[in-house]
């Protein structure tokens, strides 16, 4: 079973309450192949919320303790995109999910490129919390992007 970003399946759970519906995902959940999950809503949030980005490093050093993810008025959330990290983790090993395809750039989900932490909308080189905590365990992230790439 494959895990999705829930806002790829179309569901309203960005932090500004849209989706990025992604076909091929929702012909996987069709299929029974797939299902939605949101790490951000899993961690105890609500949509919408206020942006965040990680500041200090990326999701890798968020769950080393040496970098935060806050929000832009200032507000850490850290323990919150960990605590969704962890509840996204047991549902994967949960579904014995060999791979998870997650939504590039949030600092959950970014598996490539994240925000850089400014708020000023410029990416960098970079793995959200959840995707470092599902690589820590074996559990390969993808992007949406490269989903298109694998089904092609």
């Amino acid at each position: 079973m494959i895990l999705v970003s829930s806002c790829l399946a179309g569901n309203p759970v960005r932090y500004n309450g849209t989706s990025c519906l992604n076909d091929r995902i929702q012909k996987l959940i069709d299929e029974n192949k797939a299902i939605p999950v949101c790490p951000e809503l899993l961690g105890g949030f609500v949509t919408p919320r206020e942006p965040a980005e990680i500041l200090g490093g990326d999701g890798f050093d968020v769950i080393s303790d040496k970098a935060k993810v806050m929000e832009r008025s200032g507000n850490d959330v850290t323990e919150l995109y960990i605590s969704g990290a962890k509840k996204t983790l047991a549902l994967a090993k949960e579904m014995n999910s060999t791979y998870v395809v997650l939504k590039e750039y949030s600092p959950s989900c970014g598996s490539k490129k994240i925000y850089n932490g400014k708020f000023i909308g410029e990416k960098r080189a970079g793995v959200g919390v959840t995707t470092a905590l599902l690589e820590m365990n074996g559990i390969k992230v993808i992007s949406e992007q490269e989903l298109e790439e694998l089904l092609d």
